[in-house]
């Protein structure tokens, strides 16, 4: 049996979204419970991946089906295509089977051409209602099919106004809409070379091409990489038969949902407009008049759609938006769907759903989109302030909130200024571990290079701070302390906004308001964690970002970075002093200075963590990042040590790596300088021995990750220091306690080695960012140059460093999980990457079984909601 490519809206129901896309489903089951539905058919999403096979071409089987279906449709409504007696009309949109709102294209009154306006307008009595018609017609076929733009013909409209000196369409009258059709006609042949077509179905089958055309086009793609729309998915088109919102004052249009989609109130809510086409509510052209208005022109209308309203909410148990339709009083219904809404009216929806009986909290739970959460979490700016302002300049919305304040360019000048108390934006070309102060002190940060998870990004998404990475629009001039944007040059000083949600980069200083965590967002967050099987731990190097962590449910720190502690002031002196140690001795010299900084750090973690499991990673980056560049530094430093400026450079320059990446670091730095790790172990022992001292209720159980293992071997000999220190640590203070030493898994062989490797350690925590680099053999910090033409060319859909790689990194993490097991079938299991905040690689260490996830603080409850919503569907299938 061939497949079937169309579907009459009276065959079809919602369980066929995958088929018929979420309009046509929609359109099918409303037409289902006997609501309003001008009748048609959809050509399904299969159509449209056929399309892209056969190169952009609609082959005979499909067209053939097409056909058909028309001939259906014209029975169906009586009217038929081209008629001189009863012409029939028809909308085409697009519908895929997400939500993509404004990304397809759409075109109205298709079926038109000079005789049949002749007909409409004699048979109506409304030569005016025809004329405006064909004009809307001709424009959207030629914006959206022939690609001729859309600004052409309002110029058009424009100089007609202005010639006739009036100020909406509105008031152009039936002479002057034909005399626009006409220009119109002529602007397109002028563009295209050839005759506006004028065959009913050769405008059918043209508009079809440019609905499937438009899934590709640039904006759906980057919509659909940022709401993980595969591009496999394709799109359905809807052939509806029109219902006519412009035939004169007892016809309108509008849009409505039946709750706030910015508060979630339960208050219907929508805009009107009278003598309108739906376009012209959503562009914008015409102010329309709130829903309830229309109450007063169509009495009837009004109480029918009111009713439909109660309806549709019942049947799909969520706030629906809707559009329709009143032509000559009486209401036809175009289409419903879940509404988009923001993420504080989406807790609130679920939650009154639930109170009101419709919903269950595993359903409330699984309806809120976990990475909209974030923005709840993060100062915003004034709301109305923003619909004011026009943006200077737009990159990538790196790390959420709204950060408002002055210029500076570098790190140091960002926390001098910080410090007496002003507030300033970061801009950088790219940044650095070492900017890490400059960028805690600032508002906001702002990156030339670099993607959604370059070092920038990770690291603002860690303290939750706003930031917006990869401006390349920007001109950088350092050295100058300036940079231009849009033609205007900014200085240091200067006042800059910037959104964090959107990317959206604003000149001078924007109103922000404080983020309020109400009381919906503690019930759902309690929905989640009864729910849930995983556990969520955060990544936190520092007191403050654990009990942020601690405050947003994270049950643990399942990753603290213990060189960050090493950038502030009389710390980076002793770890150079330790770096250009000629000896053991001058080395154990120096760490012993770090002791009690480290030791005191590690207090206040464990402190802050409140008795919950600590996972400390051992020192891991190159050394040469802790040494000066600045010529004075280098002076003070051979000062220090009683050396030549000549000698200390020497150091410097032999510590350059080609590929520090993949150089000397992780645990060879321990294998090197064996006493580091020494040093490090004490420092964590000794903080647990004295928190639990303090804490006589809590279990302290330290846990000390070994970075960057690939071999066995390595692994032993550090942890044998560890185990050796740590013993005499406790036995010194006579204490009886418990520790774990693990590693991370983020080279390709310790994953293949996962079996061998687990006969040392305890517990293994996958370091998906260095694990995504290794295994696909580019860095993420270059990846930006070229993964934009990847995507292009479709050989990448998403950037593999913000949503992990299941295919190729998930099969070695899954492998690792179960050698692990089966060598240690008590050994833990936790990731700890970026990836463990995305909510689709969160679902994956669900199904491959891992025990914990790790995040930055802000996207903890990102992480519950998305490990609640993984146990929830399972549970279902």
């Amino acid at each position: 049996m061939s497949k079937k490519f169309c579907y009459l809206f009276t065959e079809g129901n919602a369980s066929m979204r995958e088929l018929l896309g979420g309009k046509g489903a929609n359109l099918a089951e409303m037409t289902n419970i006997g609501l309003p539905v001008p009748q048609g058919f959809t050509i399904t999403t299969e159509a449209c991946t056929q399309y892209y096979e056969d190169g952009q071409k609609i082959n005979d089987e499909i067209m053939a089906e097409i056909m058909e279906y028309i001939e259906k449709m014209e029975k169906i409504t009586g009217k038929k295509f081209g008629d001189h007696e009863n012409p029939l009309l028809v909308s085409v949109r697009s519908g895929a089977r997400a939500s993509m709102p404004g990304m397809m294209d759409t075109i109205l009154n298709l079926g038109l051409n000079e005789d049949v306006v002749g007909v409409i307008a004699a048979k109506s009595g409304n030569p005016r209602w025809a004329w405006d018609c064909y004009r809307r017609f001709i424009q959207m076929y030629s914006d959206v099919v022939m690609e001729v733009g859309k600004k052409y013909f309002e110029q058009l409209i424009d100089e007609m106004k202005e010639k006739k000196g009036v100020t909406q369409d509105v008031e152009l009258s039936a002479e002057d809409l034909k005399e626009l059709a006409m220009q119109f006609k002529a602007e397109y042949k002028a563009k295209i070379g050839a005759d506006f077509p004028s065959d009913p179905k050769e405008q059918l089958i043209g508009a079809i091409k440019a609905v499937f055309r438009s899934w590709d086009n640039p904006r759906a793609n980057v919509y659909r990489r940022d709401n993980d729309i595969p591009y496999s998915w394709g799109t359905a088109v809807n052939v509806q038969s029109m219902a006519f919102g412009n035939m004169g004052d007892d016809c309108g249009t509008g849009v409505a949902f039946t709750r706030n989609p910015a508060t979630g109130e339960k208050k219907l809510m929508g805009e009107f407009l009278t003598n309108a086409q739906g376009e012209d509510v959503v562009a914008g052209v015409r102010t329309p008049m709130p829903i309830d208005q229309m109450a007063e022109k169509f009495p009837e209308a009004y109480a029918q759609f009111v009713d439909v309203c109660k309806t549709l909410e019942d049947h799909y148990r969520d706030m629906q938006d809707m559009e329709f339709t009143v032509e000559h009083g009486k209401l036809y219904m175009l289409q419903t769907r879940n509404g988009k809404r923001t993420a504080k009216a989406a807790l609130k929806i679920a939650c009154d759903l639930v109170d009101e009986g419709m919903i269950s909290e595993q359903q409330a739970v699984a309806m809120i989109d976990p990475r909209n959460l974030d923005t709840l979490l993060h100062p915003q700016f004034d709301a109305e302030a923003l619909k004011k302002a026009q943006p200077a300049g737009k990159a990538l919305p790196a790390s959420p909130g709204a950060a408002c304040g002055k210029i500076v360019f570098t790190a140091e000048d960002a926390k001098a200024w910080a410090a007496r108390g002003e507030k300033v934006v970061l801009v950088r070309l790219e940044t650095s571990p070492e900017d890490i102060e400059g960028m805690k002190a600032a508002q906001g940060i702002l990156t030339v290079r670099g993607g959604m998870t370059s070092h920038a990004a990770v690291v603002a998404r860690g303290m939750g701070t706003c930031c917006v990475s990869g401006c390349s629009a920007i001109a950088m001039d350092e050295e100058n302390k300036k940079f231009t944007l849009s033609g205007k040059t900014y200085h240091e000083g200067d006042w800059l906004s910037l959104d964090g949600s959107t990317g959206n980069i604003y000149d001078g200083a924007m109103p922000t308001v404080d983020a309020t965590i109400g009381g919906e967002f503690g019930r759902i967050m309690g929905w989640a964690d009864k729910y849930r099987r995983l556990k969520v731990r955060t990544n936190a190097d520092t007191p403050h970002d654990a009990a942020k962590a601690r405050e947003l449910g994270a049950q643990g720190i399942g990753l603290c970075r213990t060189e960050h502690m090493f950038f502030e002031g009389d710390r980076i002196e002793a770890i150079r002093e330790m770096i250009c140690s000629d000896t053991v001795e001058e080395r154990e010299a120096a760490l012993a200075k770090l002791l009690p900084m480290q030791q005191g750090d590690f207090e206040g973690i464990y402190e802050a963590m409140e008795g919950c499991p600590v996972t400390i990673r051992f020192l891991d980056p190159p050394l040469h990042e802790f040494v000066p560049t600045e010529e004075a530094d280098i002076e003070k430093l051979a000062k220090a040590q009683g050396k030549t400026v000549e000698q200390i450079k020497n150091i410097i320059a032999a510590l350059h790596e080609f590929n520090p990446m993949m150089g000397h670091r992780g645990c060879r730095l321990a294998v090197t300088f064996p006493e580091i790790a020494a040093m490090q172990t004490r420092a964590v022992i000794r903080a647990a021995i004295n928190v639990q001292k303090k804490h006589p209720d809590w279990t302290m159980v330290p846990e000390i990750m070994i970075p960057l293992v690939g071999e066995v071997k390595e692994l032993k000999y550090v942890k044998d220091i560890v185990v050796t220190t740590a013993d005499q640590e406790l036995a010194a203070a006579g204490m009886d306690m418990k520790y774990l030493v693990g590693t991370m898994i983020e080279i390709p062989r310790a994953a293949l080695t996962a079996d061998q490797i687990a006969t040392e350690a305890q517990f293994f925590s996958f370091g998906t960012n260095d694990l995504t680099q290794m295994t696909f053999g580019f860095s993420r910090d270059d990846a930006g140059k070229f993964l934009g033409a990847y995507y292009d060319k479709k050989i990448y859909e998403n950037d593999p460093f913000a949503k992990l790689d299941q295919v190729g990194v998930g099969k070695l993490v899954k492998m690792a999980a179960e050698m692990g097991r089966a060598t240690r079938p008590d050994i833990h299991l936790g990731i700890c990457g970026e990836h463990g905040g995305d909510p689709s690689s969160v679902e994956f260490c669900h199904k491959v079984g891992l025990d914990y996830v790790s995040c930055s603080p802000f996207r903890v409850p990102i992480a519950r909601l998305a490990a609640a919503q993984a146990a929830i569907k399972e549970q279902r299938q």
